[in-house]
């Protein structure tokens, strides 16, 4: 090949593989953190009474309200609002606190994100109703501020406690923990009163919780915070992923006799960016191994 040609055609390439990152950016900076997926998937527990067979729970997570996440968050509640799940739970992070916020005010004045966050989540309005529990970057910030926020839109909020969905005479728990990052989980406290036979599920910011979850009776565990690692490439993984989420980043895991789910959450932080991880809403329908039997 002539110098001349040889040069023109590095020329053309070096176009082209511009040409390509600017495509590649474009849809991981604009496109793909503003349009979630949905992800369905059935879950058999062996404990589930034949009740709550089709029992659907759509699952948010890692809102991050901003400027950015508007988009995603109000796209996600329209899809569940076309599903009609029996209830809605909302895994952490409603709220983001800045990458340098060592001053106290700079992370209770993250909470102000709360209020038009959940007002957007409070369109939904599930048979079951609600339920949350706190993210790590909730807990940095004005807790009692983001709990009323949630609570006035009939969102229960649960700090290490217990409700029970009834249907049909029979009984599932929705339990709910703190974040990891500032407390130690009293899973006893949490399953307090809740009959043996009776099927758990557990509401935890942080999935990789899920190795201790297992030594309880707890059926299914469903969490975030991850963001399946915003960035995922193929053959590698996420290129960063944060404390408590390095072992179950992204989907469903098997671990022991519990059944986890970790969401790739719907915000980012740090960057406005997603590859290969688009934002996600997750319903689930439960099913009961005795209607799989029969």
């Amino acid at each position: 090949m002539p110098p001349s040609t040889r040069r023109r055609f590095l020329q053309i390439a070096a176009g082209v593989a511009a040409t390509g990152a600017l495509a590649l950016a474009d849809d991981s900076v604009i496109l793909e953190p503003k349009h979630p997926v949905l992800t369905s998937i059935e879950i058999v527990l062996k404990r589930l009474p034949p009740a709550f067979d089709g029992f659907t729970i759509v699952q948010l997570s890692d809102f991050h309200y901003d400027e950015h996440s508007v988009a995603p968050i109000t796209a996600a509640v329209e899809i569940v609002s076309k599903l009609h799940p029996d209830v809605v739970v909302l895994t952490g992070d409603f709220v983001t606190i800045p990458m340098f916020h060592r001053r106290l005010h700079n992370a209770k004045a993250a909470a102000v994100a709360a209020e038009p966050c959940a007002r957007l989540l409070g369109q939904l309005r599930p048979p079951c109703g609600m339920a949350a529990v706190l993210g790590n970057h909730d807990v940095d910030s004005d807790v009692p501020r983001i709990i009323a926020a949630l609570e006035s839109q009939g969102i229960a909020v649960l700090r290490d406690r217990s409700i029970a969905l009834e249907q049909g005479g029979s009984r599932i728990w929705l339990c709910g923990l703190d974040s990891l990052f500032h407390t130690v989980p009293n899973m006893d406290l949490v399953l307090q009163g809740i009959p043996a036979a009776e099927p758990v599920i557990l509401l935890v910011h942080e999935p990789d919780f899920a190795d201790q979850a297992a030594r309880f009776p707890v059926d299914l565990q469903l969490s975030g915070h991850s963001h399946g690692g915003q960035v995922w490439l193929p053959g590698i993984g996420a290129p960063w992923l944060p404390r408590f989420a390095r072992k179950y980043p992204r989907g469903l895991r098997r671990i022991g006799p519990l059944t986890l789910y970790t969401n790739r959450g719907l915000g980012t932080i740090r960057l406005p960016v997603r590859l290969n991880c688009p934002p996600e809403v997750t319903l689930f329908t439960l099913r009961s191994a005795d209607k799989q039997r029969g």
